[in-house]
């Protein structure tokens, strides 16, 4: 079939005139009349009776116009559909996350996304680093999100570093250590509560102990949540080797208290990680967008 042909046609049955269809087209009237009469040419059925001086549908010319009329309205669809997709308006974003990101940083970028993108489906899952790195390169995730040195960073993947972050040591203010000055050596004596093996930041208390040639501490609690192992450390137990993003307010308020270690500061590389030379959805392109555009607030507000 003619869409050409059945397009006019859709006009002039929806409008009820040639003149106005003409006029919507921007083509002159008998132009509109010649291509119609062209198409019910090659149809062999007419399309059109002429009552008086006017142009009615025929019986089929009705049930054509009808058809055409879901067929254009599915074809409109179809455009916004690919529009939305190039648009990063429609789809699925999966993101993998190290607990930091997880929790201090994408609920509130994937609210501001979902804000403007909400018929886009976000499901985010919250890992340590290896479980993290294992998911993206095994296509269960689009992203990772990554909180951590660059120690670990491979090959496979390719990093876009937003911001960084000190790593602190953190005890109660009620602690003997509570914002003192200490060596390295001296605040390894002391018991630590941590996440569990695999977590970045444990890989860089031991990375840091290893290169200052320090016995590693005694891991007196160990947590699979980030939080908790925080709240164990202001009972007055243990010391918490944490990222500043997590603890800053605790210490401002005086719920925590930092321990001052003379070796030099210890910074978290927050990045944004994707499998290497793949070409990346709108979706995921415009997450990606946000939370670049979202950092250089931040930090220009720091």
């Amino acid at each position: 079939m003619n869409l050409h042909g059945l397009r006019l046609f859709h006009h002039v049955a929806s409008l009820g005139s040639f003149t106005k269809a003409a006029e919507i087209l921007l083509i002159s009237q008998p132009a509109v009349s010649s291509q119609i009469k062209q198409f019910e040419k090659e149809l062999g059925i007419a399309l059109f009776k002429k009552n008086g001086k006017r142009f009615t549908l025929t019986p089929f010319g009705e049930a054509l116009a009808q058809k055409a009329e879901l067929f254009f309205a599915h074809e409109a669809q179809l455009e916004q559909f690919v529009q939305d997709y190039k648009t990063a308006k429609k789809g699925r974003l999966h993101i993998t996350a190290t607990y930091l990101p997880a929790n201090f940083l994408i609920p509130q970028w994937a609210a501001a996304f979902k804000a403007a993108n909400e018929d886009v489906e976000i499901s985010i899952t919250t890992r340590n680093s290896t479980d993290a790195f294992r998911e993206l390169i095994h296509y269960k995730a689009d992203m990772a999100m990554y909180a951590g040195g660059l120690e670990e960073q491979m090959e496979e993947i390719e990093w876009r570093q937003l911001f960084q972050d000190e790593i602190w040591f953190v005890v109660s203010p009620q602690h003997r250590l509570a914002n003192s000055t200490v060596s390295l050596e001296d605040v390894m004596k002391e018991p630590f509560i941590m996440r569990e093996a695999g977590s970045s930041t444990r890989e860089r208390l031991l990375s840091l102990c290893h290169t200052h040639q320090v016995k590693p501490p005694k891991i007196a609690l160990q947590f699979t949540g980030l939080n908790e192992a925080v709240r164990s450390v202001m009972t007055g137990y243990g010391v918490n080797f944490v990222s500043s993003l997590v603890v800053k307010e605790y210490v401002k308020t005086g719920q925590l208290a930092r321990v001052f270690v003379d070796i030099a500061p210890v910074k978290n590389i927050i990045a944004i990680c994707t499998r290497k030379g793949e070409n990346l959805p709108p979706v995921v392109k415009e997450f990606i967008r946000l939370c670049m555009e979202s950092s250089k607030h931040n930090n220009a507000g720091e």
